[in-house]
């Protein structure tokens, strides 16, 4: 398997998608797909998806398809499937809760441990199965429970200082709900998710018929 860096990242960022039709596929008793089928399920064309699949190797045959068994096995290994990942959830408002009530259906292998907030009416309870904790204790409690992913959904305006207590702390990614646009150490990656710039994008794309 080449090195991580080896690897595009629009790749990467397709594996999960692979991933998750291939469990589907997996579910419903399927053996076998084509690149052209596997093309129409998850919107990808089907020379994207052959080039995908190159990186790692030899993954199908010609004139047979996928093994939908041996592609859902290899794809998990390649993402850790098999590895139970906690991540903590930093700022509990209504984009946390959220996101905690989401918690189940993150994914097989995700999974939000902890809470953190300055909210002293839910400081100290369980949200959705979550133990939320005081700010005060979040470098202590990611370093206690070895967190090193967080999501972050605090006030733009205390959103930097969080990031300052998290890179303390050892934080090794960041999901940042946040529209600030976070300074870090090279060593963190940050993942921006801007909804409202998506949706303002969207909005550009179909007022203006871009495809």
């Amino acid at each position: 398997m080449p090195a991580n860096n080896e690897i595009p990242k629009a790749t990467a960022r397709r594996l999960p998608i692979y991933h998750r039709y291939l469990r589907y596929l997996h579910d419903a008793g399927k053996t076998r797909i084509s690149s052209t089928e596997l093309s129409e399920a998850v919107k990808v064309d089907s020379a994207t998806i052959r080039r995908d699949f190159s990186y790692f190797g030899a993954l199908g045959k010609r004139g047979y398809g996928y093994d939908v068994e041996y592609l859902l096995e290899f794809f998990s290994k390649t993402l850790n499937q098999d590895r139970l990942t906690n991540v903590a959830l930093i700022g509990v408002g209504n984009l946390g809760h959220a996101l905690l009530n989401y918690n189940f259906h993150l994914s097989n292998n995700v999974r939000i441990s902890a809470a953190f907030d300055v909210n002293e009416d839910i400081v100290g309870t369980i949200v959705s199965g979550v133990p939320v904790y005081p700010m005060g204790e979040m470098i202590e409690q990611l370093r206690i429970q070895q967190i090193d992913v967080v999501i972050l959904t605090v006030p733009q305006e205390v959103a930097q200082k969080a990031a300052n207590n998290l890179v303390e702390a050892g934080i090794r990614g960041i999901m940042n709900f946040t529209p600030i646009r976070l300074s870090v150490p090279e060593n963190v990656r940050v993942q921006n998710v801007d909804l409202t710039n998506e949706l303002q994008t969207l909005i550009y794309f179909l007022d203006n018929n871009i495809s």
